[in-house]
């Protein structure tokens, strides 16, 4: 008789966009999870705004792109970011043009302008339609693991019950301040605290002063200094003001000091209303490792950097989807443990290299030369590489490449295609979520023979589609005709692509046993090649 109130296959600490999306992605691979958050619900501030392509692209197949979309109409205007004395002085306009928001040429995902105030009700509600549990209001107290799973103890904040929780794996996406990083042993590196920052929603009409919305105002020079940002809201407004907390503490904010501090910022002494307050740490850290055990480390937890390029939340999101696929194989008994290490060696080199690349962004930024940016944003969006035993044949050195990858080579993302598929056009990165897909020329029916087979030798779900013009009867028809230049295979050659949409292994001719070639390299890419 088990000892322990629930079990579950894995249980997730942390609500933000790491844990949600972690909640969501597994749930979409048929795993069964408990998230747990301290918090209330889900979140009203309205940081980390900005849906990047890449992650766009990876919610599309989920069916929720439309409404993620839908919930950024409302910043659809904001574009630029601007420096001033206050609200009311006069604006200069350090950035006027952002990157395009559609890349057609590149992903089908479009960038959206969503925030997380916005966003989390989405993936939560999304996640548990798919099967997944969320707990607000409820902490996760302790973690203790041993050879064969984690013991958790979790207690609700309302009643103060504890519970324990026996899981297979834990995914602690608690923050840069959660606990369970160092509970298990895991340090990090950088420089760590840069600025504190209290942040706080306020009501105010701003109509008659605001005539253009800008992404961001950076305001400084007169009575007080700080950020300035829209909101989903109508009439309601981003505050972030930083404070040092040697010194102060967010709770010397108080509501009347907060009023006074925003029309200090407006610049006029208009009426506001304090709608919501929180306290956050602008950093600069990554883990060291990601992995310790059964306990994995996604999101802030795992690495922080500043807010340039709205880098952060989205790289929560893809290290979650990066993370669930190869969770949810091995919870399937369809991988081996080694799977599981991929995890860190892809996902923490991407960080290194974007929290050095987000540092100097902002010094450029906020400093004299802004026009000197080193940040390039589509190539930290669709070109980051990885190297790992969870692909076969990577060749490149560098972690974010000097263009994007066009090329279907082991370890970068899957070209991009538009194709038709059933008389609908798609992506082809539409066809990347919960699957291995094996892609081949419109010759390639004997591959899809051996994806058949091979599923049924590894017990693994492979995918398989020829690619082609509509007069060769493909089951996807290359609706721009650059298949062939873009995946540049022999005759009789495939490409297989993980359920992250990365290239796992590529054959460039028809093997004399293909169902025999594509089983060993699902063996050696999922850990279970003998």
């Amino acid at each position: 008789m088990s000892s322990y109130d629930e079990n579950v296959p894995v249980l997730i600490v942390g609500g933000g966009y790491a844990g949600l999306a972690t909640s969501l992605f597994l749930a979409h691979h048929g795993v069964r999870s408990l998230l747990v958050d301290r918090h209330a619900g889900v979140a009203v501030q309205g940081r980390a705004r900005g849906i990047n392509p890449r992650t766009m692209e990876i919610y599309r197949p989920l069916g929720i792109e439309e409404r993620i979309k839908e919930a950024g109409r409302p910043f659809d205007a904001d574009s630029g970011v601007v420096r001033c004395e206050s609200l009311s002085s006069e604006w200069n306009w350090i950035m006027m043009q952002d990157s395009p928001r559609a890349l057609p040429e590149l992903t089908a995902g479009e960038f959206g302008m969503a925030d997380q105030s916005t966003v989390e009700p989405i993936l939560a509600e999304t996640a548990r339609a798919a099967g997944a549990e969320i707990r607000h209001y409820t902490q996760c107290v302790s973690v203790e693991q041993d050879a064969d799973g984690v013991t958790a103890v979790i207690e609700d904040r309302t009643t103060g019950r504890q519970r324990t929780v026996r899981a297979q794996y834990v995914v602690a996406c608690d923050g840069y301040r959660g606990g369970i990083r160092e509970s298990v042993g895991i340090t990090r590196s950088g420089r760590g605290v840069i600025r504190s920052y209290v942040s706080f929603v306020i009501k105010a009409d701003l109509s008659d002063l605001i005539e253009k919305t800008a992404l961001f105002w950076i305001i400084g020079g007169g009575s007080v200094a700080g950020g300035f940002v829209t909101h989903a809201v109508p009439n309601q407004w981003g505050v972030a003001l930083t404070y040092d907390p040697a010194v102060e503490s967010p709770e010397d904010y108080t509501t009347e000091r907060c009023v006074k501090a925003a029309q200090g910022l407006i610049g006029r002494d208009v009426p506001v209303e304090v709608v919501d307050k929180a306290a956050w740490e602008e950093a600069v850290s990554v883990a060291d490792r990601y992995r310790s055990g059964r306990v994995f480390l996604a999101g802030d937890a795992a690495h922080v950097w500043p807010p340039a390029g709205a880098l952060g939340a989205n790289s929560a999101v893809q290290d979650a989807h990066n993370l669930a696929w190869k969770l949810a194989a091995v919870v399937k008994g369809q991988a081996g443990d080694a799977l599981l290490d991929s995890y860190e060696d892809e996902r923490r080199a991407v960080a290194v290299e974007l929290a050095d690349l987000t540092v100097r962004s902002q010094e450029s930024r906020f400093g004299p030369t802004p026009q000197e940016d080193p940040l390039e944003p589509t190539l930290c969006i669709l070109a980051q590489r990885y190297r790992s035993s969870a692909m076969i044949g990577a060749e490149h050195t560098g972690v974010i490449g000097e263009t994007v990858d066009q090329q279907a080579k082991p370890g970068t993302r899957a070209p991009h295609l538009w194709l038709d598929h059933e008389g609908r056009r798609i992506g082809v990165h539409d066809l990347f979520h919960d699957a291995f897909t094996l892609i081949t020329g419109p010759s390639g029916d004997e591959w899809k023979r051996a994806a058949e087979a091979a599923a049924e030798r590894t017990a693994v779900p492979v995918r398989s589609y020829r690619v082609g013009p509509a007069s060769a009867g493909t089951e996807l028809v290359d609706v721009e005709a650059t298949w062939a230049t873009r995946y540049r295979l022999g005759h009789g050659g495939a490409v297989l692509v993980r359920p992250d949409g990365y290239v796992a292994w590529r054959c460039e001719e028809l093997p004399a046993d293909p169902a025999a070639a594509l089983a060993d390299a699902l063996g050696q890419v999922l850990g279970t090649a003998v």
